[in-house]
Order: structure tokens, then sequence, then C-alpha cells
């Protein structure tokens, strides 16, 4: 029997599925994954590549207004992805051999706690 993680309900009806926010790298942030994340009103922090930043300035009042950035959501994106690979180093959590999620919570947090006493 596997386990299954189940998401609360608000209310009546399907769980949530949409997030609240999301923050990537710069090979997310051309005009259609942007539009796509403003279109479900999903907030992100996605850097602006230098180029489109380029061709922006460029065109003048004509190129726009520059695409809001947050800083701070995006240094701890940076924070969060240097941990998982740290943890990533172990082999036993990058290949996930471990058949139970209660195996392999076990591992993760062994490794956890391996970089924790060497820090």
């Amino acid at each position: 029997m596997s386990e299954k993680i189940r998401v609360p309900r608000v209310g009546p009806g399907r769980p949530r599925t949409k997030p609240d926010s999301l923050a990537a790298d710069k090979g997310y942030s051309s005009g259609p994954c942007r539009k796509y994340l403003r279109r479900r009103g999903i907030r992100h922090s996605l850097p602006e590549k230098t180029d489109s930043q380029a061709a922006r300035l460029r065109k003048g009042s004509r190129g726009g207004r520059p695409p809001g950035f947050d800083e701070e959501r995006y240094k701890k994106r940076n924070t969060v992805e240097r941990a998982i690979n740290r943890l990533k180093q172990s082999r036993a959590v990058a290949t996930r051999y471990d058949k139970r999620g209660y195996v392999f919570l076990g591992t993760a947090t062994t490794a956890a706690l391996l970089i924790w006493l060497r820090s």
C-alpha cells in the first residue's frame, strides 16, 4: 500500500492545483511563459535575459516597461536550489532506489544530518 499526499480542500470540489507564485531562472523568462502565468494569475519572479533587456531598451518608449522582478524571492529560490543540490550529492537521495516513502524520508533525513554535521 503506497502513501498518497492529500491536498486539503478549502471547500467542496476539486483540490487547488494552482501555485501561489513561481520562481525560476532566465530560461523561462520568454514572452509566452510570462503571458501564460499572467493569464492564470500566478505571481512570478523571473529575471529578464540580457539580450531581451537590450532589445527592449533599443526600442525606446515603444519597448514597454521592464517586467517585475522580486530580487528577495529570487534569492530564496537560489538558497533552496543549492540545498537540494547538496542533498543530491548523496547517491541514495539522487537515485531514489527506496520503494517506500518513509524509507526515502529516512534516507533524505540522514543526508541532511550529515550535511549539517559537516558544516
